[in-house]
């Protein structure tokens, strides 16, 4: 590729490396089948990992003194009592929990595809994994799908004062590699956190994600590049590099 203008590579993880959206959906059908199997639950099934997903859309946690599991685990418990009524049902809360949780993690897998490209990479620019959320839950990911020995360093925002789209840690993630912001570019699939962050951190470039063509709002952050897929990304590393050497 002979990148020359370029010098490292920051990845979000969740839906723009793995789909995580798609593996939370195949843990929801699970939970259905076992509602309705096991517990003659009918449409209530459906109603209830519905209640569940919007909770978890809205989620908000203290990193360093917030339990996920038994967090998530209130999810399906109200969500359950929302739907049913009567008594809270804790054990079946975690039951739910805890096969939604398994099932996505058996999802969870980096492409074949995918990891050929972050190898081709890999020997042209320095690769960091830059992703928000909970600590224990985005390890767990990083496990199952077997992705940390293709970056150089990996950053969770659950572990740090602060996650996207703060400028701090994406200075951090510089400091790690040894590079400078505008020798960096930022790839996400979410404008809010990854885009933002990357433009207010003064990086090369940022390249959103639109998997689904998503018509963004006029006050959304604007990014540099906007690619359907993370495989575009060499050709849009390509051009940037040709862009500042004309």
């Amino acid at each position: 590729m002979g990148l020359r203008q370029v010098q490292a590579v920051f990845f979000d993880l969740d839906n723009t490396l793995i789909d995580t959206a798609g593996a939370s959906r195949s843990g929801m059908l699970e939970v259905i089948k076992l509602l309705q199997s096991k517990y003659s639950y009918k449409e209530e099934a459906k109603i209830i990992c519905d209640k569940v997903q919007v909770k978890l859309s809205k989620e908000c946690f203290y990193p360093f003194n917030t339990c996920i599991t038994d967090l998530r685990t209130s999810y399906w418990e109200e969500a359950i009592q929302e739907t049913k009524g009567g008594a809270a049902n804790r054990k079946l809360a975690e039951e739910c929990y805890f096969l939604w949780k398994s099932t996505r993690l058996q999802h969870l897998t980096l492409a074949e595809d995918v990891k050929a490209m972050l190898i081709e990479l890999r020997k042209e620019v320095r690769l960091l994994l830059l992703t928000n959320g909970d600590r224990q839950t985005q390890r767990e990911k990083i496990e199952a799908c077997a992705c940390q020995s293709y970056f150089d360093a990996i950053v969770i925002g659950g572990e740090q004062k602060e996650e996207k789209p703060s400028s701090s840690i994406f200075y951090h993630c510089c400091h790690i590699l040894g590079v400078q912001p505008g020798d960096c570019v930022m790839v996400g699939d979410t404008l809010e956190t990854d885009i933002l962050g990357g433009l207010n951190a003064g990086l090369k470039a940022t390249v959103w994600i639109n998997k689904n063509r998503i018509v963004p709002q006029k006050s959304s952050p604007v990014p540099h590049y906007i690619v359907s897929s993370v495989l575009d990304l060499p050709a849009v590393l390509q051009s940037i590099d040709s862009k500042v050497n004309m």
